[in-house]
C-alpha cells in the first residue's frame, strides 16, 4: 500500500498520479555505454587492453551504480492529487513529504525543454500562499498533474 493510500482523509480520493520519468535512466545508461566502447576498444588493441579493461570495468560499474541511484529515487518519489491535497513524498527508508491544500494553491507553473516535450517529462512548481511546494523534477505528464490542481 502506498503513503497516499494510507494517509487519504474520509471522502477524500486520488484525481491524478504521476511518476518520476524514465529518462532518468539515460545518464546511468549513457556511461554505461561508453564502458561497452571502451571494452570493444581494449578488444582491438591489445598492448593496452589490460588498462582499457579497468576503465571499461569501472565506467560500467559507474553507470549502474547511476542507474540504481535513479531506481531508488523512482521508486521511492510519490506525486499525487487528490480532492483536496497536493502530496509529494520522496524516500524509501527516510521519507519526506510536503502537501498542500488545494484552496491554498495560487499558481502551477510547468517548465518543458524541448526533449521533454517530445518525452512527456517536465518540472512542476507548486505556488501556494504563502509557500509552496518545492520543484520537482522529471515528472511523467506535468500537465495531467497541473490540471488536476487547477481543475479542482
Amino acid at each position: 500500500m502506498s503513503y497516499v493510500d494510507r494517509v487519504l482523509l474520509p471522502g477524500e480520493h486520488v484525481t491524478a498520479r504521476a511518476n518520476i520519468h524514465w529518462v532518468i535512466y539515460l545518464s546511468g545508461l549513457l556511461v554505461m555505454g561508453l564502458g561497452a566502447i571502451i571494452y570493444i576498444v581494449a578488444l582491438q588493441e591489445p598492448l593496452i587492453a589490460s588498462a582499457l579493461d579497468i576503465v571499461a570495468l569501472v565506467t560500467v560499474l559507474f553507470g549502474s551504480i547511476l542507474i540504481l541511484s535513479a531506481w531508488f529515487y523512482r521508486y521511492g518519489t510519490e506525486i499525487t492529487v487528490t480532492t483536496h491535497r497536493a502530496i509529494y513524498k520522496s524516500g524509501i527508508l527516510s521519507r519526506r513529504t510536503v502537501e498542500m491544500n488545494l484552496d491554498q494553491v495560487e499558481s502551477v507553473e510547468v517548465h518543458q525543454s524541448i526533449l521533454g516535450r517530445v518525452l512527456g517529462y517536465g518540472d512542476i512548481a507548486v505556488h501556494g500562499t504563502g509557500e509552496g511546494i518545492e520543484n520537482i523534477s522529471m515528472v511523467s505528464d506535468p500537465l495531467t498533474v497541473r490540471s488536476a490542481i487547477t481543475a479542482r
